[in-house]
């Protein structure tokens, strides 16, 4: 007996199939028939549509998402105790319990009432992610105040749900709502939401992250940075030689140091395409082309790999074997002690070790021992810009080096404000701490720090001298006498976190020249659409599996895509955007559409 034969024989003792005496036209996919003057519904859908909702729930679990569990029938008491007791919602001080409607609409000041079992309920403070409900039957009050707030509901469906109901529930589970069946559903919710909680923990435990407030903890200084911004930086000199011999001094380093594993991919980042077929990679060597022939300058391309990425960097850089572009890679060797590998296209080897890319040293000290400082300092390089591997919008920026050079300055950070109220019009001081270290998660800080960072080469020299780098765990920020940020512009920051991004890039939102990603200028919003796709799309395979083209998003202010939902080519979307596919089915978006200011659920939607 297979493992499938057994679940299911698990739901048909729980009388899952077992529905009403109608069955309502919409949801008669989801049955096989009647039988006995009832509907019996597809056991075969209901785990499939079981399967969607605890995928999605477990999501919003992994990041701490905020869950409301609703019910009112005394027969799934105790199971509600259990479960919300202990996956967190259950306050002790308070003895309070999701148990009836939720009052969403009016949440912002919190309520309480009577129940007929004199427990007290309280709205929350603020919406959740998710609405879970067991009796839908009396339960459409909240289905509509949920679909009003754009806030997705998982449910247990009956055949007879009418439609006005049905179709705002995002993720329906089509059963009897026996006690057996609830019993066997709240179970497997509630361990899927503890290890996706447990996962998200030691996820977030893994690197570094950096709170306001916390700085003590990591060691990270209490820091003034001067933070300048880019329109106050003086002009490039206008005589080309000058120019030639400022950019002359630099050298530029860019990591693939870590495969994406959340996104699908075996290879770095820096070879998935992006814009018009480019590769992150492709941009940044298109820059130092585009420098070379319009100065004449060299500027030489540090590019670090680990191994799992290092053949896939490889298969990129073949095609510039003849180009004006000296690019080194750096891999990390296989064997233990072996360090780092040093290699360029010209063949030169030197040794380098393992290092972390940012602002503990490790790469100072892999400069250090692998004697390439000494080298580039020996070829008259003065500074090296770090380039992240996700901020795909980087600028090799000769104001910004130029300011350095005249100002003497040894460290610079490339921040942007973390919204409109931090913009910046004359240079500021800020605390270290309250700039973000991590790129998706500032919600509390006044600026991103972009994590593409110029440092004097010979400032890292005095380092080394010193011994100062010695101190693995410590930020070297502090030992840097002239510590600058320099606030740059809003399109120089797009990191490339998920497949949500690259849909931004890979639209006709962006195009390139000479390396350099510029927004449409037929865009009036001056900001970005908001995009959600769903765990379907978040593998880079699947994404690009289930577009025939990417859509025309230049007038698109929010787009939502929930379920098993397909996009032919040549669609637009503009305005907010709302896809979902019922579990279970599969919702195919036509060629040649265009959807504005629309929620679509079927596909009888797309031509209303």
């Amino acid at each position: 007996m297979t493992v499938h034969s057994i679940v299911i024989q698990k739901l048909l003792s729980t009388n899952a199939q077992m529905g009403r005496r109608v069955a309502a036209h919409h949801l008669k996919e989801y049955t096989y028939g009647m039988r006995n003057k009832m509907a019996i519904i597809d056991s075969d859908k209901t785990l499939i549509c079981m399967r969607s909702a605890l995928n999605f729930m477990g999501s919003l679990a992994s990041r701490n998402g905020r869950f409301m569990f609703i019910n009112t029938n005394p027969l799934f008491d105790d199971i509600f105790h259990l479960m919300t007791t202990r996956v967190g919602s259950y306050s002790p001080s308070t003895n309070s319990l999701w148990r009836t409607g939720g009052f969403l609409t009016n949440s912002y000041s919190p309520k309480k009432f009577r129940s007929r079992n004199k427990k007290l309920v309280f709205g929350p403070t603020q919406p959740p992610d998710c609405i879970f409900i067991l009796d839908t039957d009396s339960k459409s009050s909240v289905i509509n105040e949920a679909h009003n707030l754009h806030i997705p509901v998982v449910a247990i469906v009956d055949s007879s749900m009418p439609l006005h109901s049905f179709s705002r529930v995002a993720y329906p589970v089509p059963a009897n709502p026996s006690v057996q069946f609830v019993y066997l559903f709240c179970n497997l919710l509630t361990k899927t939401l503890l290890l996706e909680k447990e996962k998200g923990k030691l996820k977030e435990a893994a690197p570094l992250q950096i709170q306001a407030g916390e700085a003590a903890k990591i060691d990270l200084p209490n820091l003034d940075v001067t933070v300048f911004p880019y329109a106050t930086l003086p002009p490039l000199s206008q005589d080309m030689e000058e120019t030639k011999k400022l950019l002359d001094k630099l050298v530029v380093l860019k990591f693939d140091a870590a495969s994406p594993r959340d996104m699908g991919l075996e290879g770095p980042k820096s070879a998935v395409g992006i814009c018009n077929g480019l590769t992150f990679l492709d941009l940044i060597i298109n820059q130092i082309q585009t420098l070379y022939s319009k100065y004449g300058c060299k500027v030489p391309l540090l590019l670090l790999s680990k191994d799992d990425t290092h053949d896939n960097t490889l298969k990129v850089l073949e095609k510039y074997q003849g180009s004006t572009v000296d690019v080194q890679r750096i891999k990390q060797g296989e064997g233990e002690g072996e360090g780092l590998e040093l290699e360029s296209l010209a063949g030169h080897y030197s040794k380098e070790e393992v290092g972390h890319p940012f602002y503990n040293g490790d790469i100072f000290r892999s400069l250090m021992t692998s004697g390439t400082l000494d080298f580039l300092l020996s070829q008259g390089k003065e500074y090296i810009l770090l380039i992240n591997k996700d901020n795909v919008a980087t600028v090799i920026d000769p104001n910004i080096l130029n300011h350095l050079v005249t100002n003497d300055i040894e460290c610079c950070m490339e921040v942007t404000p973390s919204n409109s109220f931090h913009l910046i019009s004359t240079p500021m001081n800020f605390k270290l701490w309250e700039i973000a270290q991590n790129q998706t998660k500032h919600e509390n800080f006044k600026l991103i720090d972009t994590t593409n960072t110029w440092v004097s080469l010979s400032a890292i020299k005095r380092l080394v001298d010193s011994h100062k780098l010695k101190q693995k765990k410590s930020s070297v920020l502090k030992f840097f006498d002239k510590l600058i940020g320099v606030s740059v512009p809003e399109p120089h920051f797009l990191p490339l976190d998920a497949t949500s991004d690259l849909l931004l890039l890979q639209s006709d939102l962006y195009t390139c020249k000479e390396g350099v990603l510029t927004r449409n200028p037929a865009r009036t919003n001056p900001l970005n659409p908001v995009i959600d796709l769903g765990p379907e799309f978040q593998k880079v395979g699947d994404f690009q599996s289930r577009f025939k083209s990417i859509p025309s998003i230049v007038g698109l202010d929010s787009l939502t895509v929930r379920g098993n939902v397909w996009f032919g080519a040549n669609i637009t979307f503009k305005g907010q955007v709302a896809i979902t596919a019922k579990p279970g089915l599969r919702l195919e978006i036509p060629d040649g559409v265009v959807i504005e200011n629309k929620e679509v659920i079927g596909p009888a939607a797309i031509q209303e």
